[in-house]
C-alpha cells in the first residue's frame, strides 16, 4: 500500500516542503511514484520517517539520523531500544526541572530572594554576577554599593525583567538618535542620557552627574562593555559616553 505525499505530511504533521527535503538529502526517498510522477510513500518509508522523527525529537542532527538509521549492524529493535532509553533519560531530566520551577515557584511566593540561574535567565546571555566580585574590589567600599546591594536584595525576577526591558528601550533610542546625525551636545541627545542616568539612581543607587560621566568612560575603556553596546549600533559606546559627558556638563 502506498500512501501520497500530502497524507503522509498530514499524519506525520510535518511539512509536505520537509519531506521533499528529507528526499532530496537522501534520508528518506519515497519508494514508488504515481503515473503523474508524484511521490508515493509505503508502509517501509513510514516506519523510517517514524524513526526520524523520534531522533529527530531527541535533538539528532539530520546526517547523524542517517547514520544511525543507515547503519547495517543495527536492526529496528535496536533503534526502538536505544530511544526508549533516551526517551526515558528525558523524561528523568524533565521531572527534574519541573520539580525545579515548583521550588522556584514556592521561594518566590515566599519572598526569597533571586538565584543566579534566575537572574540568567533574564538576562539572556550576560550573567550579572559575573563580574560581582570585580565590582565589589572597585566599589565595594561606596554608598554607592551598598545602595545597589540593598535595593537589588529584593528584586524578584519581574523586577529584573523589567530594569531589563528599561535599559534596552533606552539603548536603542539611543541608538536611533546616533544613526539619525543628531548631534551629542543637543537636547534630545542630553535629554537621553539624562533618562539612562535616572535608571541607574531609581533601580540601583543615587547616580550623580559626575558618576554617570565615569560610568560614561568606563563603557569605552572596558571592552566588555563596548562589546554589549557595539551589538546594538556600531559606535554608539562613544556616543553613549559623548552624550552622557555632555550632559553631565550641562547640570555641571
Amino acid at each position: 500500500m502506498s500512501h501520497p505525499v500530502g497524507k503522509v505530511a498530514e499524519v506525520a504533521s510535518v511539512t509536505v516542503r520537509t519531506l521533499h527535503h528529507y528526499d532530496a538529502i537522501g534520508l528518506l526517498s519515497p519508494s514508488g511514484r504515481s503515473h503523474a510522477g508524484h511521490r508515493r510513500y509505503s508502509d517501509g518509508d513510514l516506519d523510517r520517517l517514524q524513526q526520524i522523527l523520534f531522533y529527530r525529537e531527541l535533538g539528532f542532527p539530520l546526517d547523524q539520523v542517517a547514520a544511525l538509521l543507515d547503519d547495517p549492524a543495527t536492526d529496528p529493535q535496536d533503534h526502538l531500544r536505544r530511544q526508549h532509553q533516551l526517551l526515558r533519560d528525558r523524561i528523568t531530566k524533565l521531572q527534574e526541572m519541573a520539580t525545579a520551577v515548583e521550588t522556584a515557584m514556592e521561594a518566590q511566593k515566599m519572598g526569597i530572594n533571586l538565584t543566579p540561574e534566575e537572574k540568567f535567565e533574564v538576562f539572556g546571555d550576560f550573567d550579572p554576577d559575573q563580574y560581582a566580585e570585580e565590582a565589589e574590589q572597585r566599589w565595594g567600599g561606596t554608598e554607592q554599593w551598598r545602595q545597589s546591594q540593598a535595593r537589588t536584595a529584593t528584586y524578584t525576577k519581574a523586577d529584573w525583567q523589567r530594569i531589563t526591558d528599561r535599559f534596552n528601550a533606552s539603548h536603542h533610542k539611543i541608538a536611533d538618535l546616533m544613526a539619525a546625525g543628531v548631534p551629542t551636545d543637543s537636547v534630545r541627545a542630553m535629554d537621553a542620557a539624562e533618562e539612562h542616568r535616572l535608571i541607574i539612581a531609581s533601580d540601583h543607587y543615587d547616580c550623580s552627574h559626575e558618576m554617570h560621566a565615569n560610568l560614561g568612560e568606563m563603557y569605552v575603556a572596558d571592552a566588555r562593555f563596548t562589546a554589549t553596546y557595539e551589538a546594538i549600533r556600531p559606535g554608539l559606546a562613544v556616543y553613549l559616553r559623548d552624550i552622557i559627558l555632555a550632559n553631565a556638563l550641562r547640570h555641571l
